[in-house]
């Protein structure tokens, strides 16, 4: 990516005398190392991008979520080190920050966030975009334990109001046989024995 400062350093440079330029000189590069040892310092990946999506820098937490080194990384395609990761979607609305979560296989199992944001000059003009990755992994796993909880908190509700659906009408079939056996015994005995039988079979049946 392009330091918007440095553009305008080589515009003046036939201007500035040599004792100034290299002071302005030394103040670039001592912004470019602490800036850079700040985002080596992260556990969130940086990159920074063209407008095309070719990488220009990637800090060491990057490098360890991709499997990569900033040399291998360096003018690659964001698509060719992240696998899944389509770039003309992410930047399909223009200046727009994204956030976008990615499930990636290499180095390892884990779900990322990805969060994109336009860096622009003063004029208007393009100069590329940051990246910031975030491991999601925890919270993601997290989020589907609560939600399988939430399931099986509905089912087990679900399951005690059928069974109480059903238990309502066995209880009062229960109570109508018991009614019936009462009235069987004040038959003659020979309609007496074919009636219990029937009824003894509900009963089993209930």
């Amino acid at each position: 990516m392009k330091s918007a400062v440095l553009d305008k350093l080589l515009d003046r440079l036939d201007q500035i005398e040599p004792g100034e330029l290299q002071g302005l000189l030394s103040k670039l590069v001592r912004e470019k190392g602490l800036l850079q040892k700040v985002f080596e310092a992260l556990r969130e990946g940086v990159l920074l991008l063209d407008s095309g999506g070719q990488i220009n820098f990637i800090n060491a937490a990057g490098c360890r979520f991709f499997g990569t080194t900033p040399d291998q990384a360096q003018g690659e395609s964001i698509e060719q080190t992240i696998r899944g990761l389509e770039w003309s979607q992410l930047v399909s609305s223009p200046r727009s920050t994204v956030s976008r979560d990615l499930e990636v296989f290499y180095p390892e199992n884990r779900y990322l966030n990805f969060y994109l944001s336009p860096v622009a000059e003063e004029d208007d003009a393009d100069l590329g975009y940051v990246m910031l990755v975030r491991d999601v992994t925890r919270s993601k796993a997290k989020a589907e334990e609560e939600l399988e909880s939430e399931k099986i908190n509905a089912l087990t509700l679900l399951a005690a109001g059928v069974a109480h659906e059903i238990g309502n009408p066995l209880n009062s079939l229960s109570l109508h046989l018991q009614l019936l056996e009462r009235r069987v015994r004040d038959l003659p005995e020979d309609d007496q024995q074919s009636l219990s039988n029937h009824l003894g079979t509900a009963r089993n049946e209930i």
